[in-house]
């Protein structure tokens, strides 16, 4: 019997060789595709965690710290208030109430007195003035205050007596001799004028007496201050409108006064 061990070897069929290559390779493959696997794990691993602390740490990097910047402050031109317009002083008047202060003036047979009806008109005229903006002295009628008193204008109010029944209108005059001619006389028609339109009674020009024209206030006051005296009124023909219409007797007033203060520079 002869033994296998003793023949001589023989070659592994190619067949064989083949498939032993292959498996290396396709090993090979694996390993290769493993660590292509591995890597591409860890790389995303990396990415993730680069996802979720990158954006704090980009934040901090890239958020500019802010700088405190100081406006600047544009300097605002300051205007200048205009100059205001210089105002002028209220005008003065003076207004010197008949007999107030002295005596009773004129009395009537009933017992009405001059200085009464002189007051309550003087009162009445003050505040006409006063509401256009004069500044007003009621006087007595021998004030203290008429020793030099200077004002844009003076009037002294009174009234005619009852001794003649029947006698009805007013009177008005200035000073003989005056420092103020023309102003004096300016002022004279303008209460002219503005009493007789207001209460219609009769200038009576011819009936101006002496005493009117020398009334002792004209020589006490300041001679730049421009006067006039007025008899409003004849105290019996004339009762109703200086008793009960004292309205338009102080608007006649008033209104002479104004007009002459409105146009004395003229």
């Amino acid at each position: 019997m002869i033994e296998q061990s003793s023949l001589p070897g023989r070659r592994a069929p190619r067949g064989g060789l083949r498939e032993l290559v292959r498996r290396g390779a396709l090993e090979v493959a694996q390993r290769i595709l493993v660590a292509v696997m591995v890597a591409i794990a860890l790389a995303i691993a990396y990415l993730i965690l680069q996802a979720l602390w990158a954006p704090e740490s980009r934040s901090a990097r890239s958020t500019p710290v802010a700088a405190t910047l100081t406006p600047t402050v544009t300097p605002t031109a300051t205007r200048v208030p205009p100059s205001p317009t210089p105002t002028k002083p209220p005008k003065k008047v003076g207004l010197v109430a008949g007999h107030w202060g002295y005596g009773p003036g004129a009395v009537c047979p009933d017992g009405l007195t001059e200085v009464e009806i002189n007051l309550a008109i003087a009162q009445l005229v003050k505040a006409i003035l006063e509401n256009q903006g004069c500044e007003v002295d009621i006087l007595e009628e021998f004030d203290a205050t008429l020793d030099g008193y200077l004002a844009d204008a003076l009037v002294s109010i009174h009234a005619d007596s009852c001794n003649v029944p029947r006698a009805s209108g007013f009177k008005i005059a200035r000073v003989l001799k005056s420092a103020l001619p023309e102003e004096e006389d300016h002022l004279v028609e303008c209460l002219r004028e503005e009493y007789q339109t207001a209460t219609g009674l009769p200038f009576h020009e011819h009936s101006i007496t002496y005493d009117m024209r020398e009334y002792h206030a004209f020589y006490e006051i300041d001679s730049q201050t421009p006067a006039a005296i007025i008899e409003t009124g004849f105290m019996a023909a004339d009762r109703d409108i200086l008793l009960n219409q004292q309205d338009k007797v102080a608007q006649g007033i008033a209104n002479g006064i104004v007009r002459f203060l409105e146009t004395e520079s003229e």
